[in-house]
């Protein structure tokens, strides 16, 4: 098992940069690559961000490229998400995941379904 926990969100001013962090427990960090959904009221979940286990592969939705940057610290077993030039429309619950990469290949997904673990989610509300 993996437990994820998600921490950063809040109210934030159109324009604004906070972090999400998400930390792991439970099993090697390192071997899971992970990644950052989000929803928002109304809507279905959607992919955000991805990383793979090294850091060294990233992706992002094209919504987000260019404004926001996954990473993560492995020795911390936390991932990141910095998120700049935030607009009322990235109002939503964000959520972290992660599926095991067993053979350390370092795949990264935008598919909810490959996901194993997810956090409860932290509120990101952006006002404008």
């Amino acid at each position: 098992q993996v437990r994820l926990v998600e921490s950063g969100g809040g109210l934030v001013q159109a324009g604004g940069s906070p972090r999400l962090s998400c930390a792991a427990s439970g099993r090697t960090f390192s071997r899971y690559a992970m990644g950052w959904f989000r929803q928002a009221p109304g809507k279905e979940r959607e992919f955000v961000a991805a990383i793979s286990w090294s850091g060294g592969s990233t992706h992002y939705a094209d919504s987000v490229k260019g404004r926001f940057t996954v990473s993560r610290d492995n020795v911390k077993s936390t991932v990141y998400l910095q998120m700049n030039s935030l607009k009322p429309e990235d109002t939503a619950v964000y959520y972290c995941a992660a599926f095991l990469d067993a053979q350390a290949t370092g795949v990264i997904t935008a598919d909810a379904g490959i996901y194993d673990y997810w956090g409860q989610g932290t509120q990101v509300t952006v006002s404008s």
